[in-house]
């Protein structure tokens, strides 16, 4: 039997490909359904409830109870965001790699309970944060700070709850969609149903982390608003070990990060080899322990990874298996590391884009602990649930979009999606610098009526609503930069790396926190020389976050010309696909014309 290859003579497009050997059918598996949902949605609302809440008020948190200065608060925010969106790569290698989805989950929500149960402690007992201070003092920002030890604990609390985030989101979806069986039509409705579930309880807990838990943090005690998801983080481990009689558990397959590692390893021992004719490694999917139905073409893309195909003497074994992964990747392997390498330009497009929206989570905050919050004579808005506004203009423009402007455009374009992804995340970073642009001019505003005023806390007698232009234009630039970008890496990877699709968003999102700290840092420390306080100092009626928010801009300027070049530059998958189909077509009746 000859071994698993091809043929390449200079071109792609003159390989010969051996028949592949049948491939055996899947084995059905009993799916545990519905019956398991419960505990597995639990399990990760509770998480969501826990870290969510945590994040919408964690602003006000360090800069009151912490006495963080702005900048401070910021920048540690950033960086645990950072660590929160970068630490499901970890989770997702663990699991597909070593332990499996169960025992990864079991053991972050082990840890996400350690964090939350830290925090609670760190309120509650008042050697484990700084004293109460005097409003006085507070308005001359002279309250005493954490000691090393208190802030140590507070890394702590945040190292759990990373670890906790890092497990439970990546294998949370993934380990729901087990339990159902793809095989039948049953199961790929419940699959289906699955995830409208799963994005309606995640936007249910959002809206209740950002309001109840929130006011009762503002208004009751910090004690009572850290230690009700404590304790709900309780439940939901209860729940998800009642349930394990009734999981489906998948045994972990190996990584795909391995597979990419290998490629590149093998492409760059081979990166000398000159040669006109080759024989490239290219078994059956099966042989590679994956669930995907077809392969990838071989392309001329970036073709000095095709290198890495090439089998060279001793590499293979009789059977036609390889000796070594890290010698010699398959064709398959060399295609999907392309597709990453294809992605990363976009992907950094939308680190600027996402430093506009993520600054709605924090010196908008600021913003609005010195406006006029009350709704009412008895009702005063907490600054940690400003953010709602992007939220409810989310849910109330997707269904418009999908049901009444996706339909239109789709008539015109005839394009199935209305527009092109990549012209969805341009559309989103326009939206990102309007956001910014209009945040400056309302700051520039709201400082103004601060200082002409002179209230006590310098605070404006400005409606806090005034930030609302600003929050719903951070609301599109969501919907068409993020959402676009996530379906544009799905839909652009194969389907052996979905999972690699999934986590590359958390990516950029981590990028983008770290980029924002670093860009309030370089502020911070550039601006206000001469004796003039620094346009991000802890009093915001003596800065200039107006300024600070121009320059942004700026940079989301040059941002969307570099986008606009890179887009006009790419290829997507599909017409690569139909390019490649049609030449192998072309192939194969030429030679049967030549047999005739």
């Amino acid at each position: 039997m000859p071994p698993p290859s091809s043929l390449l003579e200079n071109e792609v497009g003159k390989l010969h490909h051996h028949p592949d050997p049948p491939q055996p059918k899947p084995v059905r598996r009993k799916p545990g359904g519905w019956k398991s949902m419960p505990y597995i949605l639990g399990n990760e609302s509770f998480e969501r409830l826990a870290s969510t809440g945590l994040m919408a008020n964690f602003m006000v948190f360090l800069m009151t109870i912490f006495h963080m200065n702005q900048v401070a608060a910021s920048n540690l925010l950033n960086i645990w965001s950072g660590v929160n969106n970068f630490a499901p790569l970890v989770g997702a290698f663990i699991s597909d790699a070593y332990v499996g989805k169960f025992w990864v989950i079991a053991f972050s929500s082990f840890a996400s309970l350690a964090g939350m149960l830290t925090l609670t402690l760190i309120v509650a007992l008042p050697k484990l944060h700084p004293p109460s201070c005097a409003r006085q003092l507070a308005l001359l920002n002279q309250c005493e700070g954490p000691t090393t030890g208190q802030f140590g604990f507070l890394v702590l609390a945040l190292g759990f709850l990373a670890i906790g985030s890092g497990g439970i989101r990546p294998c949370s979806l993934p380990f729901g969609v087990d339990q159902f069986d793809p095989t039948t039509d049953e199961g790929r409705k419940g699959i289906s149903s699955f995830f409208n579930w799963y994005y309606a309880t995640f936007t249910i807990i959002m809206l209740i982390a950002m309001t109840l838990v929130v006011y009762i943090q503002d208004n009751v005690s910090w004690v009572l608003g850290f230690g009700i998801p404590t304790m709900l983080m309780v439940c939901s481990i209860v729940l998800f070990f009642v349930g394990t009689r009734l999981y489906i558990y998948v045994k972990p397959g190996g990584s795909i990060f391995s597979g990419i590692a290998q490629t590149l390893v093998a492409a760059c021992k081979k990166r000398n080899i000159q040669v006109e004719k080759a024989i490239l490694y290219d078994p059956p999917i099966a042989e590679e322990g994956t669930n995907q139905v077809s392969k990838l073409p071989l392309t001329n893309k970036f073709r000095c990874l095709n290198k890495a195909a090439i089998i060279l003497d001793g590499e293979t074994n009789p059977d036609g298996s390889r000796v070594s992964c890290w010698k010699l990747a398959s064709i398959q392997q060399v295609e999907e590391v392309k597709c990453l390498i294809k992605v990363i330009p976009v992907l950094f497009s939308g680190v600027i884009c996402l430093i506009a929206i993520i600054q709605q989570g924090t010196f908008t905050v600021s913003q609005a602990l010195k406006m006029d919050r009350h709704l009412g004579p008895h009702f005063q808005i907490p600054a940690g649930s400003i953010g709602v506004i992007s939220m409810i203009t989310i849910g109330i423009w997707l269904p418009i979009y999908d049901r009444i402007v996706v339909p239109y455009l789709r008539k015109r374009t005839k394009i199935d999606s209305g527009i092109t992804l990549l012209q969805r995340i341009g559309i989103g970073i326009v939206f990102s610098i309007l956001t910014v642009i209009v945040a400056a001019l309302v700051e520039r505003k709201r400082r103004h009526s601060a200082t002409s005023h002179n209230l006590p806390g310098g605070q404006a007698p400005l409606s806090v609503l005034w930030l609302a232009p600003q929050l719903i234009l951070a609301a599109f630039a969501e919907a068409f930069n993020i959402l676009g970008q996530m379906e544009f890496y799905y839909k652009e990877f194969p389907d052996h790396m979905k999972s690699v699709a999934n986590a590359l968003f958390g990516v950029t999102i981590g990028l983008a926190s770290y980029a924002s700290s670093a860009l309030v840092t370089t502020v911070h420390k550039v601006t206000g020389k001469h004796g003039r306080p620094d346009w991000l100092t802890a009093d915001i009626n003596a800065g200039k976050v107006d300024y600070f928010y121009y320059v942004i801009a700026g940079l989301g300027v040059l941002n969307l010309g570099y986008f606009l070049l890179v887009a006009s530059q790419y290829q997507y998958k599909e017409k690569i696909q139909d390019v490649e189909e049609e030449f192998q077509l072309d192939i194969e009746l030429n030679a049967s014309k030549n047999m005739v």
